[in-house]
C-alpha cells in the first residue's frame, strides 16, 4: 500500500485503457527477462516492521500523523489507519554480522520512535493484532489522512457493493460486519525481502511458499480481536474477509480472493504477474505517461508503473516485486506472512530463520515442493495459523518409501527445519555467532512451546482467573506486553500471568 497514489473517481475509459498498458506492461517485462537485462546477484535483503500506537491504558492511539511529524524521518512513514506506523530498514547485504546490525538499528529507530510518540502520551508496541481494539476503532473515519488510503477504501468498497462480514472460528467465534476495509489495519506485519536473480526467482518463491507454515508455527503472534480468542494467528484469515472484494455468490463461484496464497507451484516470476492481471480487475486504473515498449527498445529500464501498482493491490503472502535501482531492473520475493514483534530480538529470530531456510529449500537436489502438493502447503498454512506452535503439518517423509506424513510442527522445525536454516546460512556468509544465537531463539521456543499468541492467550486467561474483567484482562495483558517488549528479552522467556502487585506498607 506504499504507492503515492493521487487520482479522482474512475470512468470507464479509465479501465479499459488501464488493462490495456497493463498488458503492455506485461509484454515489456517478458522481453525484459528474455534479454536478461535484470541485476546481477546481489544477496541484497531488507526489513519492514507495520506498529501500533498506544496509550499508557493500553488502547489505540490515533495519531500517526502527528507522530509521524516529530519523527521527521524518512525510515517511518503511515500505514491504514492512524493508530499505524511502517518502520522500513535500507537493504543489506547477507552475511558476516548483518544480522545484529539489523537489530542494532531496529533498536535505535524504533527506540527514537517510542521517544517522539512519548510526547504525545503514546508508545510504539511490536504486535500482530493489537488485543484491545475494538470495532469502534476500525471504522472509516480512523483512516490514515492519505489519498491512497481513502482511493483503496473507496474502490474495494465499490467493486464488494456490500458491507464486508468477519466471520473466523477458532478458539471462540466471531461474527460482524464492516462498512470499509479498515478492520485490515488491525493486521500488522513484518514483510522480509529478498532480491534474486529471474533464475532463481520460481525456486525461492516455491521454497518461501512450503516455509509459510513453519514460520507462522514457530512465529504466530496474533490471538485476539475485537475481545475474542481466535486463531493464534488471526491476520491472514481477516486481512482475507477485511479486503474481500466478492460478494458471497462469486465466492460461491470459485472466484479468487485478492489476499491470496496461489493455487500452484511456478515455473517463472511472469506467472505471477501474469496471473494477477487474468484473474484480479484494477483497484486503482491510474495510467502513467511512459510507454514500457518504447522504453525497452531504447535500451532503458521501464517502471512498468501500472503493472507495479496493481500486483501490489493483490496481497499475496509471498508477492513478487519488479523495482528499478540505479537504472537496473530487479525482481524481489516480499515475505508477508509474520506478524510484528514480540521484540527486536525475536524479529530478527524469525528473519534469520527465514532467510537460511529458504536457501537451503531453494538449493535442494530434490525439492519439498516437487515431493508434495500445492494443496498441502495451502492446508499447512491454514493449520498453522489456527494452532500455531500446536499444529501438525503434512511434510514428504525422509527414506524411500517417499510420501507425505503428518508431523508437529516443532518436531518438524528442530529437527530437520533448523538444520537447513544453518546450512542456508552458512551459504550466504552468515556469521556462526548471529546464524547460533538466533537459530537458537527458534530452537527454544519449539523446546518450550512458547511464542507470541501462546504467551498472549496463557497470560489473558491467567488474568481473568485473578478476576479481571474480560476487557480488563485484555489491557491488562497488553500492557504487560509492552513492558516485556521494551526490555527485550525474548518471548520464550516472558513470565506467564501479571506482576504480582506490591503490598502497601
Amino acid at each position: 500500500m506504499g504507492e503515492k497514489v493521487v487520482a479522482g473517481p474512475f470512468d470507464l475509459s479509465d479501465r479499459q485503457r488501464y488493462r490495456e498498458k497493463l498488458r503492455r506492461c506485461l509484454t515489456g517485462l517478458e522481453q525484459l527477462l528474455a534479454q536478461e537485462r535484470f541485476d546481477r546477484p546481489k544477496n541484497l535483503m531488507g526489513v519492514e516492521i507495520e506498529l501500533n500506537l498506544v496509550g499508557s491504558d493500553g488502547l489505540p492511539k490515533m495519531l500517526n500523523g502527528q507522530v509521524l511529524e516529530r519523527i521527521a524521518s524518512r525510515d517511518f512513514q503511515t500505514e491504514l489507519a492512524m493508530f499505524n506506523l511502517e518502520v522500513n530498514i535500507a537493504p543489506h547485504r547477507l552475511g558476516g554480522r548483518v544480522f545484529d546490525r539489523l537489530a542494532e538499528e531496529l533498536r535505535t529507530s524504533l527506540a527514537y520512535a517510542d521517544r517522539k510518540a512519548g510526547e504525545l502520551d503514546a508508545g510504539i508496541v511490536m504486535i500482530g493484532i493489537l488485543p484491545t481494539l475494538d470495532r469502534d476503532d476500525l471504522v472509516s473515519s480512523n483512516l490514515s489522512e492519505v489519498d491512497r488510503y481513502t482511493l483503496l477504501n473507496d474502490q474495494i468498497v465499490a467493486a464488494r457493493g456490500e458491507d464486508f462480514r468477519l466471520d473466523i472460528d477458532g478458539v471462540e467465534h466471531l461474527t460482524c460486519t464492516s462498512r470499509s476495509i479498515v478492520p485490515e489495519a488491525a493486521c500488522t506485519s513484518v514483510q522480509l525481502h529478498l532480491q534474486v536473480t529471474p533464475g532463481r526467482f520460481a525456486d525461492v518463491w516455491n521454497a518461501a511458499q512450503v516455509a509459510c507454515a513453519p514460520q507462522i508455527a514457530v512465529g504466530a503472534n496474533s490471538p485476539f480481536l475485537f475481545g475474542h480468542e481466535l486463531w493464534r494467528e488471526s491476520r491472514p484469515p481477516l486481512f482475507l474477509q477485511a479486503t474481500d472484494t466478492r460478494p458471497p455468490e462469486l465466492q460461491a463461484q470459485g472466484v479468487r480472493p485478492r489476499t491470496w496464497f496461489g493455487e500452484r507451484w511456478i515455473s517463472s516470476a511472469y506467472d505471477l504477474f501474469e496471473e494477477n492481471l487474468r484473474y484480479f480487475p484494477a483497484l486503482l486504473p491510474i495510467c502513467d505517461d511512459e510507454d514500457p515498449l518504447d522504453v525497452i527498445e531504447a535500451g532503458g529500464a521501464p517502471k512498468l508503473a501500472e503493472l507495479v501498482l496493481h500486483n501490489g493491490t493483490v496481497y499475496r503472502w509471498n508477492r513478487p516485486v519488479y523495482d528499478v535501482a540505479d537504472g537496473v531492473p530487479h525482481l524481489r520475493v516480499e515475505n508477508r506472512v509474520l506478524p510484528a514483534g514480540p521484540t527486536i530480538t525475536d524479529v530478527i529470530a524469525n528473519a534469520v530463520f527465514y532467510y537460511g531456510l529458504v536457501r537451503a529449500l531453494a538449493e535442494e537436489p530434490r525439492p519439498v515442493w516437487t515431493r508434495m502438493p500445492f494443496e498441502a502447503a495451502a492446508a499447512n498454512f491454514d493449520a498453522a495459523c489456527r494452532y500455531g506452535i500446536d499444529a501438525r503439518l503434512v511434510w514428504p517423509r525422509r527414506g524411500r518409501y517417499g510420501g507425505t506424513g503428518e508431523v508437529d510442527a516443532v518436531t518438524l522445525v528442530r529437527d530437520e527445519l533448523l538444520p537447513l536454516a544453518e546450512a542456508g546460512l552458512q551459504g550466504w556468509g552468515v556469521e556462526a555467532a548471529d546464524r547460533d544465537l538466533y537459530l537458537g531463539v527458534i530452537e527454544e521456543r519449539c523446546r518450550r512451546r512458547v511464542n507470541g499468541a501462546s504467551w498472549q492467550a496463557a497470560t489473558f486467561h491467567r488474568a481473568l482467573e485473578q478476576g479481571l474483567p474480560r476487557d480488563g484482562a485484555l489491557a491488562a495483558t497488553t500492557r504487560r506486553y509492552c513492558e516485556l517488549m521494551h526490555l527485550g528479552e525474548p518471548v520464550h522467556t516472558w513470565p506467564v500471568g501479571l506482576p504480582e502487585p506490591v503490598p502497601l506498607g
